[in-house]
């Protein structure tokens, strides 16, 4: 693959505990019609995401959202993610610990992504009209650790999800591989 530049544990230890970026604020409010096509998506017919009624049947004021998709509230977008690519393909990294980590492991060829595995706990059920915003943490760096896939980094990123006052309703741990791909044989 090439000469890269080496990293090392001591040097990527600078990142874990830092705050990943800025609060990521939902663009939009929980919404019902969200709430339904993901139901319809996954085939979920748990009447309280999509019947007001049977989910005041239950106790509750409304329809809620399903936990899992606590995720899609504060998502950027398609627009977005392509402005993150052209930056990284111009060389330009953001002023973000979760950036400057990404551009230092794609320097020393760790280019390539995996997400391994996602664990959530979830503290609150979340109903429409609920803004949801995230707080990224950099929570561990473990590597390097040759895979299957190759050579990579294992990045886990803390999550804390929040409603509109700041109670908590999600915590999540995601992790991922930053790996450099095995040359082809």
């Amino acid at each position: 693959m090439g000469d890269h530049v080496r990293v090392g544990a001591g040097e990527l230890d600078a990142y874990v505990g830092q705050q990943a970026e800025p609060p990521r604020v939902a663009r939009y409010a929980v919404s019902a019609a969200m709430i339904r096509n993901w139901a319809e998506a996954l085939g979920d017919t748990n009447a309280v995401y999509v019947d007001d009624s049977a989910a005041r049947a239950t106790g509750r004021p409304g329809i809620i959202a399903p936990p899992a998709m606590i995720s899609t509230w504060i998502m950027a977008g398609y627009r977005r993610w392509r402005e993150v690519q052209r930056l990284r393909a111009e060389g330009v990294v953001e002023s973000t610990p979760y950036s400057q980590l990404m551009a230092r492991l794609d320097e020393a060829g760790y280019t390539s992504v995996v997400a391994t595995d996602v664990s959530q706990e979830y503290h609150a059920e979340v109903g429409v009209g609920t803004l949801v915003t995230a707080h990224y943490t950099i929570d561990s760096i473990v590597g390097p650790k040759t895979t299957a896939l190759g050579e990579g980094w294992f990045v886990t990123l803390g999550k804390r999800y929040v409603d509109h006052d700041d109670h908590p309703l999600v915590t999540e741990q995601f992790r991922m591989l930053r790996f450099r791909p095995k040359d082809p044989a």
